[in-house]
């Protein structure tokens, strides 16, 4: 018996099909990337990243390559290929339209800038998260989890030169949420409203899974935020576009803070959690509500605006 697959599948076994064909391209992926990194600069390197040691001039480039190679190439691939060759239907599953009002992507900018204080709470209350004495395995498994994250990620952020800060705006910041956008707001978020039936479940459901997806449990709560952010985002305008840009910008701002930071043009270290108090707390979240209730008057045609 031949199993036909397409939008009209179960969502449940369209959301089984994505997650194994992401898996599995991720895994081919990995194998291209790892015998690139070996062949250019010998399984030493490649054996010293497992082991997350990171001292060797090479381990950049070999991340770099891991990165993009086993990653975000295949996360895109998977979402393209799950949209026009599985669903057969890109236009719902992608949401590439660059029709929307053009006020939509001011207004995502400035949520993205205010909601600064919002993120630094969450994150203060995400550091301080102790589980019960019985979980202290898997909390320190988090931890640690978390703590390689972090190391990695102090290696390719890693500038030391303008060129190297734009070729990062580029891939953290632009690439990043490109893909990352068509993966979770794209086809995950849309199964996912399919499968409940309901826009609001889905995105806090996509936004909880898109947190999980970085492995970094102590900052789940602010990236958790974000992807309800970007979430509404694509289901008031019906387009990708708009969350991308808001990623972009959440991104490309630490790129540019971490570049400005290292070679000494600002004293802001983008790692402190401790630069807002709650009155300017408070006033990101009344002022994110007011912005969201903005975009979705427009977004929904309560308000005309031009189109791009």
């Amino acid at each position: 018996m031949i199993i036909t697959v397409n939008k009209h599948t179960r969502p449940s076994l369209q959301f089984l099909i994505f997650i194994a064909l992401t898996i599995g391209i991720i895994g081919v992926g990995y194998l291209i990337g790892a015998a690139a990194v070996i062949g250019l600069f010998g399984a030493n390197v490649l054996m010293d990243i497992a082991r997350l040691n990171l001292t060797d001039p090479n381990a950049a480039n070999a991340l770099w390559i891991l990165q993009i190679v086993s990653t975000t190439i295949p996360i895109i691939t998977a979402s393209v290929i799950f949209a026009y060759a599985i669903v057969k239907d890109p236009k719902e599953y992608l949401k590439s339209t660059f029709k929307f009002p053009w006020i939509l992507l001011v207004i995502t900018f400035c949520v993205m800038v205010i909601s600064s204080p919002l993120i630094e709470y969450l994150s203060n209350i995400n550091q301080k998260m102790v589980l019960p004495h019985f979980l202290d395995g898997l909390q320190k498994w988090m931890r640690d989890t978390e703590d390689q994250a972090q190391k990695l990620t102090a290696v390719l952020l890693q500038m030391k030169t303008i060129w190297s800060m734009i070729f990062k705006l580029l891939v953290i910041g632009l690439l990043t949420a490109i893909v990352e956008e068509f993966m979770f707001r794209g086809c995950i978020q849309t199964i996912f409203t399919k499968w409940t039936g309901n826009m609001h479940a889905a995105i806090w459901i996509t936004a909880a899974l898109f947190s999980a997806f970085h492995m970094e449990f102590f900052g789940f709560l602010p990236r958790m935020m974000l992807g309800v952010l970007f979430g509404y985002f694509v289901a008031w305008s019906g387009s990708i576009w708009t969350a991308v840009w808001g990623h972009f910008i959440n991104n490309g701002t630490a790129v540019i803070v971490s570049y400005l930071f290292q070679n000494k043009m600002i004293k802001i270290n983008p790692d402190d959690q401790h630069i807002f108090n709650y009155g300017a707390y408070l006033f990101s979240l009344i002022i994110i509500l007011f912005l969201l209730y903005l975009y979705y008057n427009i977004a929904t045609g309560k308000k005309q605006m031009p189109v791009l």
